[in-house]
C-alpha cells in the first residue's frame, strides 16, 4: 500500500537512520529500511522538494540529494529521549487523542502505550516549574467517573431530575443546568450524558468528563420514548437523526489526501474534498474547523460558520 499514511511510517523509519550530518549511498540506505530504489527517492524527494508545509510539519530537517548520496541536517533525532513531565504528558495526551478516532481492532496497542506512559509519569518527579498535569484529552484534573456513572444510572432508573455543573469548551466557567437523563453512550473513547435540559427543547449531549458535579433530585420526570444507540450513533460518533442541518466541510488540496484515506472518500477533480458531518455539537464543530486552520471552511449550516467567525474574531482581540 502506498498511501499516505504508509509513506508518512516509512519516513519516521527513515528519518533517524539519516541525521548524522553524513552522506549515505541511497543504495545501503534502501537496503538498510527494505525498500527499493526508487521508492526510497520517491519518499526522500517527497521531503526535499515539497514547497508548501501542511500544517503540523517538523521544520528544521534538510535533505540533500545529488544523485548517488544523501544526507540530513536535524537537530530533532540527536539528543537522548529523556522527556520531561510536560513532554510524556503531552505525548499521553496525543494517545488519548488517538484512542477516540482509532478503529476498535486498534485500542488494544493504544491502550497499552497510555498504560506504559502513565506509569512513567507516576515515577517520574514533579517540576515545581511545570503547571499542574492536567487529564488526557479533558482539560481538567482527573476524577474517577465510575461512582458517578453509577449514580446518573440511578437516576435514570428512577426518572430522577439532576443538577449539573457543566463546563463548556468555550465557556470561561461552568454552569449549573436541570436535566432529565435519558442514556450514558460511550462513543470514540468518550462517555456522553444525552438528556432532556430544562432550559432548552430537544435532547443535549453532555460530555461526561466536563461535568464537575452531579446531584440528584428528588423531583421525578415522566421518561420519553426509548432511545437506542442507532438514534445516537453514526460510525462511532454523536449525532441526533432528526437534526434538520448536517455540517458540511471543505477540505483544501494541502490536507484533504489524509482526511479522504480516513474517511474513505474520493477526492474532487480539484483535489479537495467536501464532507457531510451528522451534527450533534457546535462547539465540536467549532473546534473541529478551527484545527485545520484555513484548509477548512464550513460551508453549512449558516449558524456554525457565524460561530467559527466569532470564535476567530475573539481569539484575535489584542489582550
Amino acid at each position: 500500500m502506498n498511501d499516505a499514511a504508509a509513506q508518512l511510517r516509512r519516513i519516521l523509519h527513515l528519518l533517524p537512520l539519516l541525521a548524522d550530518d553524513r552522506a549515505h549511498p541511497i543504495d545501503e540506505v534502501a537496503s538498510a529500511v527494505g525498500l527499493d530504489r526508487a521508492a526510497l527517492l520517491g519518499d526522500l524527494r517527497s521531503l526535499a522538494d515539497r514547497f508548501d508545509d501542511p500544517g503540523g510539519f517538523v521544520e528544521g530537517v534538510s535533505i540533500f540529494l545529488d544523485g548517488e548520496r544523501v544526507s540530513m541536517h536535524s537537530s530533532h533525532f540527536l539528543r537522548p529521549m529523556r522527556l520531561t513531565r510536560a513532554e510524556l504528558g503531552a505525548l499521553e495526551l496525543g494517545l488519548a487523542m488517538l484512542a477516540a478516532e482509532r478503529p476498535p481492532e486498534e485500542q488494544r496497542a493504544v491502550a497499552r502505550a497510555r498504560t506504559r506512559f502513565t506509569a512513567v509519569l507516576a515515577g517520574t518527579p514533579p517540576d515545581p516549574a511545570e503547571p499542574v498535569l492536567r487529564a488526557a484529552g479533558t482539560g481538567y484534573p482527573h476524577q474517577d467517573d465510575a461512582p458517578r456513572r453509577a449514580r446518573i444510572r440511578r437516576a435514570i432508573r428512577d426518572h430522577r431530575k439532576m443538577r449539573l455543573s457543566y463546563q463548556k469548551a468555550s465557556a470561561a466557567e461552568p454552569e449549573w443546568r436541570t436535566i432529565s437523563p435519558c442514556c450514558l453512550v460511550a462513543a470514540r473513547g468518550m462517555w456522553y450524558l444525552v438528556a432532556h435540559a430544562d432550559e432548552g427543547d430537544g435532547l443535549r449531549f453532555f460530555r461526561l468528563d466536563r461535568v464537575l458535579d452531579a446531584v440528584t433530585l428528588d423531583e421525578r420526570f415522566r421518561p420519553s420514548a426509548e432511545l437506542t444507540a442507532g438514534d445516537l450513533l453514526r460510525d462511532g460518533r454523536m449525532f441526533r437523526a432528526e437534526e434538520a442541518e448536517p455540517l458540511v466541510i471543505r477540505y483544501s488540496p494541502r490536507i484533504a489526501r489524509w482526511i479522504a484515506e480516513r474517511e474513505g472518500q474520493p477526492l474532487a477533480a480539484d483535489g479537495s474534498l467536501t464532507l457531510t458531518h451528522p451534527l450533534a455539537d457546535a462547539d465540536w464543530a467549532v473546534r473541529h474547523v478551527l484545527q485545520y486552520g484555513p484548509d477548512a471552511e464550513v460551508l453549512a449550516p449558516a449558524p456554525v460558520r457565524e460561530a467559527v467567525r466569532t470564535r476567530l474574531a475573539a481569539m484575535l482581540e489584542p489582550r
